[in-house]
């Protein structure tokens, strides 16, 4: 299984476009920077998916040579998106891909309504491109051999979406490769370490761990705004570090960094590593849906 990330910031990257902190003004001068929070899975090398779509996604592909174009005019390696949530920063950068000749996007019943009611973003897509809407099951097989299993972690509604009743609105994955069994956990937004998500992810290769908040009174302490870590449907690093500690077999890192979280380490992931191997992928050798068409 190859992975790459995209973006490890969360919602308006770093540096944020109108933000004066001390982390977007180092970022700023060093010339560096985080996009916002997408991954990109494949089990061949061959056929990708990306979990998320942030508003960004465009410069996240262009700096991917394994999402490189070809042989075909049209060609492309990447077959689809699946949506943690509807919030969006996730979901923006599907306009982003309506240049593709077919897209399946995966996501639970309570994305894919808010997405075709309160944000229409769904049938606007499909008015450009073939579009698949996958129901996001417990578990789904994609090409390439990869199958992924589903876990909703949180309750947290986007803004223009509060009307709509609960659900399941943020989920975390877990992506396994059929043939070697090794699997990884996408979990970037995590509200709360709950027992049904450490039975999630138990005996995983690799967790990938919500970093927007490295305590929990950070944004308080930083900008004077109320609010806790937790309130926003985020449990800060702090947090999880310890009940990471009861899994000595399995690899932690955190990313969707807040632009209020100066970490860095081992463990925070940086855009376009493998977050496994902390290093670039070397270049690539070569459920039932529902179609939408314009």
């Amino acid at each position: 299984m190859r992975i790459r990330v995209l973006g490890s910031a969360a919602g308006g990257g770093a540096p944020q476009w109108n933000c004066a902190c001390e982390v977007c003004r180092r970022a700023r001068a060093d010339g560096t920077s985080r996009l916002q929070d997408t991954v990109a899975v494949s089990g061949d090398g061959a056929a990708w998916y990306l979990i998320n779509a942030a508003p960004d996604v465009r410069a996240g592909i262009l700096a991917t040579p394994e999402l490189t174009p070809g042989p075909g005019l049209r060609d492309t390696p990447l077959r689809g998106v699946l949506l943690t949530t509807a919030e969006l920063d996730h979901t923006l950068g599907l306009l982003s891909l309506r240049e593709a000749v077919r897209l399946q996007v995966f996501a639970t019943t309570t994305v894919r309504t808010a997405l075709t009611s309160a944000f229409p973003i769904l049938p606007t897509l499909a008015r450009y491109t073939d579009l698949e809407l996958c129901d996001l099951s417990r578990s789904v097989e994609l090409e390439g051999g990869l199958e992924v299993g589903r876990l909703t972690v949180g309750s947290k509604r986007p803004r223009y979406a509060t009307a709509l009743p609960a659900g399941d609105w943020v989920s975390a994955l877990r992506v396994t490769d059929r043939g070697t069994g090794e699997s990884f956990v996408f979990a970037t937004c995590l509200p709360e370490w709950t027992d049904s998500f450490d039975d999630f992810l138990r005996g995983a290769d690799g967790v990938l761990l919500d970093g927007t908040f490295g305590t929990e009174d950070e944004l308080t302490g930083t900008t004077g705004r109320p609010g806790s870590a937790r309130s926003m449907g985020h449990l800060p690093m702090s947090v999880s570090r310890e009940h990471a500690a009861r899994h000595p077999g399995t690899r932690f890192r955190f990313s969707h960094l807040n632009n209020t979280n100066p970490a860095t380490g081992d463990d925070i992931v940086s855009d376009g590593e493998d977050p496994w191997t902390g290093r670039p992928l070397p270049d690539p050798t070569g459920g039932k849906c529902e179609t939408r068409r314009p």
